[in-house]
């Protein structure tokens, strides 16, 4: 007779599109039924697109009709629990509707703050940019938002005729963010409600248009603006950005259990000051080296790639030219491009 471990096992071979990683290890699969020769098996995605429904399915069905004694298989795949309901009327943020034209959708978070993530998120953004994808980035990061500066924008957005933010652009980026809405000095001193209805609002209420990339720029930690953004959208994915340290690494496990939670897919790993070069050519390790590739393969998920600390990448973070567009095929600004080419990948978009 076949038992729930052979099933696992079956649906272990169904990798989910776009990953290298399994449905099983992801944690879609949610209920197993067996009853004689009938087998019922639930998925439950992070996705709401039908075609990631369709294929799954139809995958599940090929390698369940294969084991012994089974000749009934029933796969049912079931819409995401963290999506926004559907847009009703009047509603300028609900539902999915809101994002329609936004093929993928990429939360870049840590577990702490200091670890570079908004310039990584930056340059991330500008490198896909440079590669001729079409890109937006969402600064989340309520208190203490950095992409205007890093990107050299300080004004404010103006309202389309459908009562909807535009979003401004930089270096070939359409770009959101409560720095472009308040006085740079000005704290935002909110609770967390206003924080959600805030993200909720730059989600649906922004002119984001056709985009092949919208990247999330989140807040270090797990708190609302974490589960807002899963709880509102569903992902397609996120990126962990560390340092090699074990202090940065210790949290950045908290960070990846929170996706996990949510079943939000990690594409992984990127660990950002990794060495410095010193112009004699010396290497000095200065946070120590290769945490975050170790860390990678103990949580099985993908290392992106490392990120040396240079003097210019600072320098185009203060002056908002990130290096990705100042010096895209010098070493600074080709870290970041060589990460962005392991992001694509994780999509089968492949570069030309």
């Amino acid at each position: 007779m076949v038992s729930e471990e052979m099933v696992q096992n079956a649906l272990k071979s169904v990798k989910y599109p776009g990953y290298s990683r399994d449905i099983v290890s992801f944690g879609l699969v949610r209920g197993i039924e067996i009853s004689g020769e009938r087998l019922r098996v639930r998925l439950q995605l992070s996705t709401a697109s039908p075609a990631v429904s369709r294929q799954l399915q139809t995958e599940c069905e090929e390698v369940l009709k294969k084991l012994p004694g089974i000749s009934n298989v029933a796969v049912e795949v079931a819409a995401p629990q963290t999506a926004a309901p559907a847009a009703r009327p009047g509603d300028p943020w609900g539902g999915q509707q809101a994002l329609s034209g936004i093929r993928r959708i990429v939360a870049v978070a840590s577990g702490k703050g200091g670890v570079g993530k908004s310039t990584v998120a930056v340059n991330l953004a500008c490198s896909l940019a440079y590669m001729g994808r079409r890109v937006g980035l969402l600064d989340c990061d309520i208190y203490g938002p950095s992409v205007p500066l890093m990107m050299g924008v300080n004004h404010r957005p103006t309202v389309s005729d459908s009562e909807k933010l535009n979003p401004l652009e930089s270096h070939g980026v359409k770009l959101m963010s409560i720095g472009f809405l308040v006085d740079a000095d000005a704290p935002v001193i909110w609770r967390g409600p206003m924080i959600v209805k805030t993200i909720q609002q730059f989600l649906g209420a922004v002119e984001w248009g056709e985009l092949d990339y919208l990247l999330v720029d989140l807040p270090p930690g797990t708190g609302d603006a974490q589960l807002t953004l899963c709880q509102t959208v569903p992902l397609d994915g996120g990126v962990i950005v560390t340092t090699p340290q074990e202090a940065s690494l210790g949290v950045v496990r908290k960070g990846m259990a929170m996706f996990s939670k949510v079943n939000v897919p990690i594409l992984g790993i990127i660990e950002n000051m990794s060495y410095f070069t010193t112009p004699d050519g010396q290497r000095i390790e200065i946070f120590g080296h290769g945490g975050g590739s170790r860390e990678a393969e103990r949580q099985k998920v993908d290392f992106l790639g490392e990120i040396p600390i240079f003097t210019e990448i600072r320098e185009g973070g203060d002056s908002g030219l990130p290096v990705a567009v100042s010096q895209p095929d010098k070493p600074p600004g080709q870290a970041f491009r060589q990460i962005a080419v392991a992001l694509r990948r994780k999509f089968n978009d492949e570069p030309q």
